[in-house]
């Protein structure tokens, strides 16, 4: 049984959202049951590949082997989208459909980390008129056009989202956040280039609660989003957000995973969520309909 937040922190959290001032993160795990995981593809990747190392369940390393061994670094990207083609789409109709449950919310940002475009299509399922942004991370990608500059004065709102890539999009494969040399490009990108993110953008980082859904503490998205993005911010700034994790197989597992979490997110007002993509975004919209009972 998964286990919840307080019921001051459903509180705080549920009050931000009414403000439109909580940014939710989407990480692989939103997709679960549509798209494979990422241990799945590197574990069938490494088979195929013949990769020689233990860590055959992590993507970002055996993506890294993929590049090195065919001396091309777009190879293992293109392989990932060709994977891609022939699978379907979430059910955008079904209740707990977690893209389709956000998407209820009226929130004028969602950041993600996948590259698939399911949030944009669960918004537009709600009358609503999203756009599509990448991060320009790399050089290829500047200079690519911005609606935050085609559009003067744009502002993201309820109506009209954004959706912002922080680790590219299915449309433009050279995008792609991937291996492990990408993971660390991006960071030092990031690092180096305070104006790589769009003031708006920087704004939904600063100045809202954050909602991470679908991470697992040991993925190379999760830490390297944590690290380059949440722990840069200024501690006086910063507002209690979530982070949903999925539930230890073991009570053993547990009470020391417990432990780790507690211990890393430790003084930066992150909350941790015990549960699958599902399980907290059900009861979060049964909360949020409850507030208008």
């Amino acid at each position: 049984m998964a286990e919840t937040l307080s019921e001051q922190d459903w509180q705080i959290l549920l009050a931000r959202i009414q403000q439109g001032k909580c940014t939710p993160f989407l990480g692989a795990g939103v997709a679960y049951g549509v798209l494979p995981l990422g241990s799945e593809i590197a574990q069938k990747w490494a088979r195929q590949y013949k990769y020689p190392l233990e860590d055959s369940s992590d993507l970002a390393r055996v993506a890294q082997f993929l590049a090195v061994s065919t001396h091309d670094s777009m190879f293992p990207k293109e392989q990932l989208l060709g994977s891609f083609k022939n699978i379907g789409l979430p059910d955008f109709a079904a209740s707990d459909e977690p893209h389709t449950i956000l998407a209820k919310l009226p929130l004028p940002i969602y950041m993600t980390t996948n590259y698939d475009d399911f949030m944009v299509r669960a918004l537009v399922s709600q009358h609503r008129d999203p756009r599509r942004e990448l991060c320009c991370w790399n050089s290829f990608l500047r200079g690519r056009p911005s609606v935050f500059d085609s559009v003067v004065g744009f502002r993201p709102t309820p109506a009209n989202p954004v959706v912002y890539h922080l680790h590219g999009h299915n449309e433009v494969p050279e995008s792609l956040v991937l291996t492990e040399d990408d993971y660390l490009d991006f960071l030092v990108s990031i690092s180096k280039d305070h104006n790589l993110l769009p003031p708006r953008i920087q704004e939904a980082l600063t100045g809202a609660s954050l909602l991470f859904i679908g991470y697992r503490l040991a993925d190379w998205d999760f830490r390297v989003l944590f690290r380059g993005l949440v722990t840069s911010m200024e501690s006086s700034l910063r507002r209690i957000s979530v982070a949903v994790q999925l539930p230890p197989s073991s009570v053993a597992e547990g009470k020391s995973a417990q432990k780790y979490l507690t211990d890393y997110f430790g003084g930066i007002n992150v909350r941790v969520y015990w549960g699958t993509a599902k399980e907290f975004t059900a009861e979060l919209f049964d909360r949020w309909e409850g507030l208008g009972k």
